[in-house]
């Protein structure tokens, strides 16, 4: 059997464990394709689950959720995915990843690349992007006239909430440190709040008149997703990215807030057929924005597959504006 180069980790641990490895080609079972991969994207949470590792893993487990490349060979029962078809996809957390020369993919979960969007662009949306997607448009459904908060503004998440609660007619107050305001603004924020110099709460208050805002997507942690409880108008809602929010902040029967979690991998595990299908629908959203020239993919880095190591290393000290991209093969 051929073997592809890969990116592997052996065990759980420090990001700067995964190492280069040669790996046997996977095959398409039936509904699945394989991907030749020519880009991936890197993710917050390739490193939370390379650090505690997953029971379904079998070592050397292959990293990566989010890919980009070409279809190169169809499994028994696809449909309306051909060879040669350029596409790009949220892999199933479960199963070996996209930082290598192929993955196999749940066909069902594919979305095309139109033309003029390139592999990197593509690799940069599926995880951050359609958890933003989910954030705006399943959760908060947010219309005109709403005020949205965001906090970790500039991040993944962040950057792609911003441009898709301003498309949506939304005022956008986004938090994040002052070296970041400039950048937020060009992507559609209406008023920026640096969280190291006031109180978030406080400022988003000011900035609606006491009011307090629609809506909220944290991309911070489950403290800071309870804390920003206390910014939602009666009837707002809070989604959180990064732990669960808790309502205590507000007494109960008052502002009335509703909470909201996005777990977007675990449509593959815990979704049925509707969910699965519905990355392919958000992804292929975005793709279309971004071919139209209305949304910008934010790709801050593009790096070499042997570069991904110290890439990782450098998300995980926070802080990351927008999307690293990692370029294949030759990982």
């Amino acid at each position: 059997m051929a073997g592809m180069h890969a990116l592997v980790i052996d065990a759980p641990g420090s990001p700067m464990a995964a190492h280069p490895d040669t790996l046997p080609e996977p095959a398409p079972q039936a509904g699945e394709v394989r991907v030749r991969i020519r880009a991936c994207g890197l993710n917050p949470v390739d490193i939370q689950t390379m650090r505690g590792g997953n029971p379904n893993w079998s070592y050397p487990h292959v990293l990566g959720l989010d890919g980009a490349g070409v279809v190169d060979a169809v499994g028994e029962g696809v449909t309306g995915v051909a060879v040669g078809d350029r596409v790009a996809f949220h892999g199933d957390l479960r199963r070996p990843g996209a930082l290598a020369e192929f993955a196999v993919v749940d066909a069902r979960a594919l979305a095309h690349i139109p033309d003029g969007v390139n592999f990197e662009a593509a690799a940069a949306l599926p995880c951050a992007g359609m958890t933003a997607y989910q954030a705006i448009h399943r959760r908060l459904h947010v219309a005109a006239g709403d005020t949205v908060l965001i906090s970790a503004g500039a991040g993944g998440v962040g950057s792609f909430a911003v441009q898709l609660a301003k498309a949506a007619g939304a005022r956008v107050l986004a938090v994040a440190s002052a070296e970041n305001h400039a950048y937020l603004t060009a992507l559609g924020a209406d008023a920026c709040i640096d969280y190291r110099q006031q109180d978030v709460v406080s400022a988003a208050r000011d900035l609606t008149g006491g009011d307090g805002v629609d809506g909220v997507v944290d991309a911070v942690s489950a403290a800071s997703a309870s804390a920003l409880v206390a910014a939602v108008r009666h009837g707002g809602g809070v989604v959180s990215i990064a732990g669960r929010a808790s309502a205590d902040a507000v007494a109960p029967f008052t502002a009335a807030p509703s909470l909201h979690e996005v777990a977007l991998g675990a449509a593959h595990a815990h979704g049925d057929d509707r969910a699965v299908r519905d990355l392919a629908v958000m992804l292929e959203d975005l793709l279309g924005r971004v071919a139209a020239g209305t949304f910008d993919p934010c790709v801050a880095e593009v790096v070499a597959g042997d570069e991904v190591p110290a890439a990782w290393a450098r998300m995980a000290e926070g802080h990351t504006r927008g999307k690293v991209v990692a370029t294949l093969p030759g990982v």
